[in-house]
């Protein structure tokens, strides 16, 4: 039987969560999701109070990660992680007895994670061997605080799009917005300039002026003009972008 079943979420970004408990609650309308965690610490709190069958553990979350929280958990609770990294994790995940989610969680990959579970529980298996995996885990992935963001989920119009951060040219900052660019234009999100950037590979982006962080890969070439000041044309955009003095020095080698 895989009735009675009860579940939580746990992920520090909530629409991210709030998305997956819809697609649970569409493809598996008898799992319960008994409630939603935005981090570690209130992940054991829902633990303790709920005991769920099921609990789906973002890898990367502030106070407790998913894996210390996963270390915590009794034995007979089944635990997904959901997860922003990709071959990495999948080596590691592979042929152990842990299911993962990659971000952003499709549903046909949901699907095939909820007939393993269902089989689970149906033949009555108990969870894997948490600890011999989260002791894999830290081998491959042995600073998980430098999981970088993978994907933008920024407003255009009334409607949300889902953006690699590959894609994006550059961010600017616009009162109380930031202005995500890529090649099919500028969506918003609400996320500080600042707090982006650490959410960010530094390799990956620079930031150019106390508004703009600008996706290297995107840079075709840099000018200067009669006072000095460096600009940045970008490839596949008509944007030019002005580089302030602070950060000139980035450009010396251009």
């Amino acid at each position: 039987m895989t009735t009675n079943l009860t579940a939580i979420i746990a992920d520090d970004e909530q629409h991210l969560a709030n998305y997956l408990n819809d697609r649970l609650s569409a493809l598996w309308p008898e799992l319960a999701i008994v409630g939603i965690a935005k981090n570690g610490l209130e992940a054991m709190r829902l633990v303790d109070d709920e005991s769920p069958s099921i609990v789906f553990l973002d890898i990367r979350m502030p106070g407790l990660t998913g894996l210390e929280v996963a270390s915590r958990l009794e034995a007979k609770t089944h635990v997904v992680f959901v997860t922003a990294y990709d071959q990495y994790a999948v080596e590691a995940f592979d042929k152990q007895a842990a299911d993962y989610l990659l971000k952003p969680v499709t549903d046909e990959r949901l699907a095939r994670t909820i007939v393993r579970l269902k089989e689970k529980i149906l033949k009555a298996e108990a969870p894997g061997d948490i600890a011999g995996i989260l002791k894999q885990l830290a081998t491959v992935l042995p600073a998980s605080k430098n999981a970088y963001l993978r994907w933008i989920r920024a407003s255009v119009g009334e409607g949300v799009r889902q953006i690699p951060v590959d894609e994006v040219f550059y961010f600017q900052a616009q009162d109380k917005y930031v202005s995500v660019y890529t090649k099919d234009g500028e969506s918003l999100i609400r996320t500080p300039l600042s707090d982006l950037q650490t959410e960010l590979d530094p390799n990956e982006f620079w930031q150019i002026h106390r508004s703009t962080i600008v996706n290297v890969n995107r840079i075709a070439a840099t000018t200067r003009d009669v006072m000095g000041k460096t600009q940045l044309k970008l490839k596949d955009s008509k944007a030019e972008l002005q580089v302030s003095r602070a950060y000139a020095h980035l450009f010396k080698q251009m």
